[in-house]
């Protein structure tokens, strides 16, 4: 079996072709889409970026791996003990170990480890890229090093290639030479002036006012001439939509340069064909601008698109709840091995053959890196338990109705407490599981609260609240005060 893996940081589905976006950002994903099965509601459980491969390429939920965080002791997985052989748990059950154990090839080409200091990512790989910037390369830096691979391999007959495309995460970094394919086309309606204005007054990193962290940092936003630095005019959510939307079709222009290396070793039609991201990316939603920091449906739903082998048929749309390690479990038993008893991973591979759906009845998917929260996601609803805010203020509890609200900007937890309450009753069952399952009695969210909340926003609180008063926001420096120097 042959499979090449598009992992392309920060993609959101709805900016896709495919999932109905209206602007032309990726013929190339939408040619695979119309070939094979794309998943409507494929969600990373644990998000952002190192959480959510860590989960992936382990199998296993956060919650069980203790990696949630970006930094401090949650950005490592559990320490195995003295109960840990020659090799441990990890070596032994890996994903591209589990896939090498069915006599695969296994190769990635990506900073991705270097990036986040994730070591044990690149467990059971037999060949390693990196492609040395740290997350800061373009695809046309990438490209190369995949296509040189396809050229070596791509005509033995089991391998499984991880290619990680850069360009939609901010800054956004897509070459001059790749220009505005989408400055004449309109940008997406719901981020009117009247949102813009209600996002102004706003707090928050990356919120209206700084785009790039907690402050406005123009100097950063000048080497990127893509990038804006401050959402102050309705020219700047242009300039952010654009950046972003050509960063995905640069990203999908070197999808189709690999996929026709693979057409040129006589093996495309052969090959397994998966396109997805560790996670999508707020674009205003609930003020966050071009960043991943809650554990919402816009950062953790995800793009899911699988073309296997020989198929040519009409694609088909599977709407059920998945999360992405459930896509890792599929490819082992595709693969004809036994997914690990260990994983939280369950396949789809006979629901994927049968044409039908599958899926789980929720999802829980959380955060800890930029905010500290934990979601139920189920029917048109998802649930934003806050633990800790991210310093945005929001409230505890929030509820949206997705199919009539997919931007989330009516918060009806108050109007429908018996929702709200079935959702906590949801997520108080799943950590209990979890918890029963874990190999550590310690809930690693609790740890990134104990060690003073989410990386990103540890020591930041002091000047931040400066800088709201500053900026005309004493209303909100006054929640955040109260809710964080209690």
């Amino acid at each position: 079996m042959r499979v090449l893996y598009f992992d392309i940081d920060s993609l959101r589905p709805d900016h896709l072709g495919c999932y109905g976006y209206h602007r032309n950002t990726s013929p190339n994903i939408d040619r695979l889409a119309a070939q094979g099965v794309r998943f409507n509601n494929c969600h990373a459980p644990d998000v952002p970026c190192l959480p959510s491969r860590t989960a992936l390429f382990s199998g296993r939920f956060g919650i069980h791996t203790g990696v949630i965080n970006h930094g401090g002791v949650a950005a490592d997985p559990f320490i195995e003990g003295p109960d840990r052989g020659f090799t441990s748990t990890l070596g032994r059950s890996s994903w591209p170990w589990c896939l090498r154990q069915a006599g695969m090839r296994t190769a990635t080409v990506s900073p991705f480890g270097e990036r986040h200091s994730a070591w044990h990512w690149y467990a059971g790989f037999n060949d390693i890229c990196n492609t040395g910037r740290r997350g800061s390369e373009s695809a046309e830096e990438v490209s190369p090093a995949a296509i040189d691979w396809i050229r070596r391999h791509a005509k033995s007959e089991n391998w499984f290639l991880h290619v990680n495309f850069w360009d939609p995460h901010t800054p956004y970094r897509a070459p001059e030479s790749a220009g505005n394919p989408f400055r004449d086309e309109p940008t997406p309606a719901w981020l009117s002036e009247e949102v813009r204005c209600r996002h102004w007054r706003g707090a928050g990193p990356h919120s209206a006012q700084e785009v790039l962290g907690f402050a406005d940092e123009s100097e950063a936003a000048r080497k990127h001439p893509r990038q804006p630095a401050v959402m102050d005019s309705m020219d700047k959510v242009r300039m952010m939509f654009d950046g972003y939307d050509t960063g995905v079709r640069h990203a999908d222009e070197h999808v189709g340069r690999v996929l026709n290396a693979l057409a040129d070793q006589g093996v495309l039609d052969d090959t397994l064909i998966i396109v997805s991201s560790d996670h999508g990316e707020n674009l205003g939603e609930l003020n966050i601008y071009g960043d991943h920091q809650t554990a919402d449906q816009i950062t953790t739903r995800i793009p899911l698109i699988v073309r296997r082998a020989g198929e040519k048929a009409p694609g088909r749309v599977n709407n059920a709840l998945h999360y992405s390690l459930d896509l890792a479990a599929t490819t082992v038993e595709l693969a004809g091995r036994t997914v690990p008893e260990n994983w939280d991973g369950r396949s789809f591979a006979s629901s994927l053959a049968a044409g039908t759906d599958g899926g789980r009845p929720y999802l829980v998917v959380s955060q800890g890196a930029w905010s500290c929260q934990r979601s139920v996601r189920w029917d048109d609803w998802i649930c934003i338990r806050s633990y800790h805010d991210g310093l945005h203020n929001f409230p505890d509890v929030m509820l949206f109705n997705l199919k009539d609200d997919p931007h989330e900007q009516n918060d009806l937890a108050e109007r429908r407490p018996d929702l709200v309450a079935a959702a906590m009753r949801m997520l108080d069952e799943w950590v209990g599981e979890q918890m029963r399952t874990a190999t550590h009695g310690q809930d690693p969210m609790w740890t990134v609260i104990r060690e003073g909340g989410p990386l990103h926003c540890r020591r930041q609180l002091g000047p931040y609240l400066e800088r709201l008063r500053a900026t005309g926001r004493a209303d909100q420096a006054a929640i955040m005060e109260r809710k964080h120097r209690r």
